[in-house]
Formats: structure tokens, sequence, C-alpha cells
């Protein structure tokens, strides 16, 4: 339905309200406000999962320890953003590296809006330094990517149905805490989506069926993203390769250390010099304020 048809259903719905029997049916009457509320939510631009929990992860590209340092950096510039917000955290499962670094990183965010006000954090992030993992101190550009998709658990997750056969799951054991039992048994869960080879590890929770139910859940905010990704492609007129991650070529902001300092975003042309304010203390709301107009 398009913004002018949904408009034109407001109306005609608010037409209806200003009947002398309106509420004559109570459950048609309230049916009726709730349709409205929603339309107008989406003339708005506020989507179905917007108000609830949020599933981010951060993956590293290429470059070994200086990309899975970047991630590092990013979970870290999160973490501080999320505590201003007051937002709970869940770690999910991690992998990370010798140095803090991390080559992937799942957290489950707690909070009014989270989803949507971080949705449009997904994407590439790009960042050049001088790498500190380099004898001849020279300049590097490293890669990190940043999924974030609805936390299907509080909102239904009928729109999503995965059969059965298309679904892999693979049990081993945790390394992260949880107590014994957590690492003493096989607890961890990855489920796998066979046709689409989307993959999600849950080793967090303290049995595997809950370890299983949780990376169901994520697997489906998975595929709503994926779907989304595509009907927004479709609607912009892109073409999306089978064969190339779109979201490797979707490079959303750079963080540049030297030869000068400054975080810029690629969308919304917003930038700042005060790059240690937003990786050390968290400060993305400007950068967050202006993805809502994307």
């Amino acid at each position: 339905m398009s913004k002018e048809e949904m408009q034109a259903k407001v109306a005609e719905l608010e037409a209806e309200m200003a009947s002398v029997d309106f509420w004559s049916d109570k459950v048609r009457a309230q049916a009726v406000i709730k349709e409205i509320a929603e339309l107008k939510e989406k003339i708005a631009g506020v989507g179905k999962y917007d108000r609830g929990n949020a599933v981010m992860t951060i993956f590293s590209g290429a470059g070994g320890d200086d990309a899975e340092d970047f991630s590092g950096m990013l979970v870290r510039m999160y973490l501080k953003f999320f505590e201003k917000q007051n937002f709970e955290v869940k770690l999910l499962h991690e992998n990370k590296n010798d140095h803090g670094g991390y080559r992937n990183i799942t957290l489950e965010i707690h909070g009014k809006n989270a989803y949507g006000m971080l949705k449009n954090e997904s994407g590439v992030h790009r960042l050049v330094r001088i790498s500190p993992f380099n004898a001849k101190s020279l300049r590097h550009t490293s890669f990190s990517m940043v999924e974030v998709i609805p936390d299907f658990k509080d909102e239904g997750s009928d729109d999503i149905v995965i059969p059965a056969d298309d679904i892999r799951i693979e049990f081993s054991r945790s390394s992260g805490p949880g107590g014994q039992n957590v690492n003493k048994r096989e607890t961890a869960v990855r489920v796998v989506h066979i046709p689409t080879n989307l993959a999600v590890h849950v080793e967090t929770e303290r049995s595997q069926e809950q370890n299983r139910e949780k990376a169901i859940q994520i697997l489906k905010g998975k595929l709503f993203k994926k779907q989304d990704d595509e009907r927004k492609a479709a609607e912009s007129g892109m073409y999306i390769s089978k064969t190339t991650e779109i979201e490797w070529g979707n490079q959303i902001r750079s963080y540049v250390l030297h030869p000068y300092k400054m975080v810029k975003d690629h969308r919304t042309d917003v930038e700042t010099s005060n790059v240690d304010a937003v990786l050390e203390d968290g400060e993305i709301m400007e950068f967050i304020e202006a993805e809502r107009e994307l």
C-alpha cells in the first residue's frame, strides 16, 4: 500500500469514526482505532517492530587483527551508548581473539524503541588509522559489519515461519560463562537456515533447549531483515547480486584517525572531528537522529 493509499484509508476510517453509531459495535470500533494508529505509524515511517528490543551482531571483515580490533572498538562504543540510554544488554555469543578484539559478537539489547533507534546502524563501518599491529606503522583500512535485527520474542514472530526441513541444528560445548552445567554439556547451539545459509550461534543460556529457542528467534529476525533489505532494494531499483553479499558493499560510516580525525556518515553527511567522543564515549546520537530521515 502506497503512502497516498494509506492516507486515503486513514481519512476513510476517520470518517467512519465520526458517525453517530460508531461505538455501537465496540469490537469493530477498537479495531478501527488500532488500524488508524498503525497506518499513521507506517506513514510516519515507524516500523512494526521499532518499539521493541533489538539484537545486534558485529562481524569483522578481512584484515585479521586490525579488523577484529576495530570490531572491539565498535562494541565499546555501542556499550557506552546503550549505558547512556539505560538499555539493558545481554551477551548471546562472542568469538574473541587474544588481543581483546572480536571476530564476531552478538548482543541482545532491551529498551524502549531499541530496534527503531538502532536499525539504521546496520551496514559496513570503515576505520582508517596507523595500524598498531604493523611494525612499519603503515596506514590501514579495516571494515566491520553491524547487523541489527528486531527481537521477535516481544512482538511475536508469526510474520516469519520457518519450515522444520529448512533448518539444520548443531550442538557443541559452550565456551563462555554460565556455570558448570553450561560448560560440561553440549548446550551451545548453531542453527543454519539451509536455503539462505544464514547461521546463528547461541551459547549463553543454561540449557540446550533455551539456546535453540533463542537461536531460532534470532534467525527469524535475520530472515525478516533480509526480506526487508530486498524489498527496499527492489523499491529503489537496486540489483542485488546473488554472489556478492549486499551488506559488504553498503559502507555507511567512516572513522578516520589518520591523517586527520573525522567520523562521517555517508548517507546523511553528518560528521564530527571529535573522534574520541564517538569511539570512547559512545556519543553517536547525532548520527542516529539524522538516520531517522533515511
